[in-house]
Formats: C-alpha cells, sequence, structure tokens
C-alpha cells in the first residue's frame, strides 16, 4: 500500500505541470548521446508519446552524426570536418540522406506510431519547409546549408491534426538543392517560428558547467545575457557550442525557456517538464 501511495504522491506532483503545459508546443532536439542504445530510443519515445496524450504537442528535431560517420566509415568514404561542421560532397549529401530521412528518421516515426498513428516524418524538403542557402565560410564546406526560412504552416497544420512532426536537419533551396544544417540550429528556429513555448536540447552531458568536469559547478538556471557571454568569452567547447547559440537564438525569437539534458538518463524528459526539481540548466 505504501508503494501506491508513493506513486500517487508523484502523479500528483506531476499535475500543476500537466496543466501548464496543457496545449502548449515543446520543441525537442534529439540526437547525439541520447540515441546510442535501442533502450534509451524506446525510453525517450515513451516520454513523447506520454507528453502528447496529456495535451502538449512535441514537436521533434533530429540529427544523426555518428550514423552518417558509421556509414561513411563502411563505405570508406573520407570524413572530414571543418570548423566543427561536417564537409558535405554531393557523395556524402546522399548518404547524409540515406541515414537521416530514410534510416533515423523512420525508425523515430516507427518507435511513436506503437503507441498509435501520432507521428509523421520530415525533412526540411517537405512541403518547403525549411528553405536553405549554402552556408558562408572562409572554406568551401560543399553541401552544408544555413537556414533563409521556415514555412511554419506545415508544421502548425499538422500539430492542429493532432500529429507529432519528426524533423531531419535538411532544408532545400529554390533549385532543388537540398542541403547538410546543424541539427542544433534547425530546432532552434523552428521553435521560434512556430512560437514553442518550450526547447529541450538533449546531449550526453548534465548540462552547463562553469567548469566542466567539475559536477559542483553545475548551472542549474541562467539567463540570455548570460549565456551570450559565455559564448563570447569562448567559455564553451565543441558540441556545446551550437546548443548554447541555438537557446539564445529561441529565447531571442519568444520561446520562454530553453533546457540543456542529459538525454542518455532515462525519463530525462518526464523529469524536466513534469517535477518540481527538474534536471540539467534552463535558460530563460
Amino acid at each position: 500500500m505504501k508503494n501506491l501511495h508513493q506513486r500517487a504522491e508523484i502523479l500528483m506532483e506531476a499535475l500543476p505541470y500537466i496543466k501548464a503545459y496543457h496545449g502548449k508546443t515543446v520543441v525537442i532536439k534529439y540526437g547525439g548521446g541520447a540515441m546510442t542504445s535501442d533502450a534509451l530510443k524506446e525510453s525517450i519515445a515513451s516520454d513523447i508519446v506520454l507528453m502528447k496524450l496529456v495535451g502538449i504537442s512535441p514537436v521533434i528535431v533530429h540529427g544523426g552524426g555518428p550514423e552518417i560517420t558509421a556509414l561513411m566509415n563502411r563505405l570508406d568514404i573520407p570524413v572530414e570536418f571543418v570548423d566543427g561542421l561536417r564537409k558535405t560532397t554531393s557523395e556524402t549529401m546522399d548518404i547524409v540522406k540515406m541515414v537521416l530521412v530514410g534510416k533515423v528518421n523512420k525508425e523515430l516515426v516507427s518507435l511513436i506510431n506503437r503507441h498509435g498513428r501520432l507521428a509523421i516524418g520530415l525533412s526540411g524538403d517537405d512541403g518547403g519547409l525549411i528553405l536553405a542557402r549554402k552556408k558562408k565560410h572562409k572554406h568551401d564546406l560543399g553541401f552544408v546549408g544555413e537556414i533563409e526560412s521556415i514555412n511554419a504552416q506545415v508544421l502548425d497544420d499538422l500539430i492542429a491534426d493532432d500529429y507529432i512532426p519528426i524533423i531531419a536537419s535538411i532544408g532545400g533551396d529554390n533549385k532543388g538543392a537540398s542541403y547538410n544544417i546543424n541539427a542544433d540550429t534547425v530546432a532552434a528556429e523552428i521553435a521560434g517560428a512556430i512560437k514553442a513555448d518550450k526547447i529541450i536540447f538533449l546531449t550526453d552531458v548534465e548540462g552547463l558547467y562553469r567548469d566542466f568536469g567539475q559536477e559542483h559547478t553545475l548551472i542549474s538556471a541562467l539567463t540570455h545575457d548570460e549565456c551570450k557571454e559565455m559564448i563570447n568569452t569562448e567559455k564553451l567547447k565543441g558540441g556545446m557550442v551550437p546548443k548554447v547559440q541555438g537557446c539564445v537564438r529561441a529565447i531571442e525569437e519568444g520561446v520562454q525557456r530553453a533546457h540543456i539534458l542529459n538525454g542518455t538518463v532515462p525519463h530525462a524528459l518526464l523529469l524536466e517538464i513534469f517535477t518540481n526539481e527538474g534536471v540539467g540548466t534552463m535558460i530563460s
């Protein structure tokens, strides 16, 4: 009986958060370390389904860099990064599409749709969702893109029809070319375009640190301005840079809160959204 009472107390703790987020849109950037095992994928998919069934509208943006690299290695295609960006030849772009659109996207859709016809898979090419152009850079990165605009109507219509959009981070231009775009950037731009209430970046660390690697320096909350200062003073390294830039961009576009969570923790999404303590780092 004691365990039953504890379960009831957990549900009651979640109630005010369910009420607060009912009818709200939450963008979730999913990728990297949070995609490393089938068990983790199942955990995140079930969290997303629960969010949907209690009245939250999740929109998922995913990458798949490690899987792209793994396939390129198997096919003996050179892998080259410049300033953290994958140099993308036309041959590499075919691999990116094959992995992101043909494999990762459909796996996520299938995982979620085991619980009902809830999810629809998209890339930026679909419905002109992401209009892109070649990214300006001092080196020629090939088909690496940056976003010109987001067609929010595509997502607004799917959300209104009660679907969960699952979006691969590929965009297209008006001439029919496709571009590989950083998934953190895509998530931030989409969150701003659809006026999401919250954006969550799932990664493989607990959040932002004042001194990376020192657990006691984990930052539970900070402001938009403090984030910009961290970027400007180059306190961030590697893959955390585009995530924090994405948080800043989303906040500037009207998103109320941005979060960086450890997606390798089982049910991290539920812990963040539906508990008093929350997890990770919040930017507001």
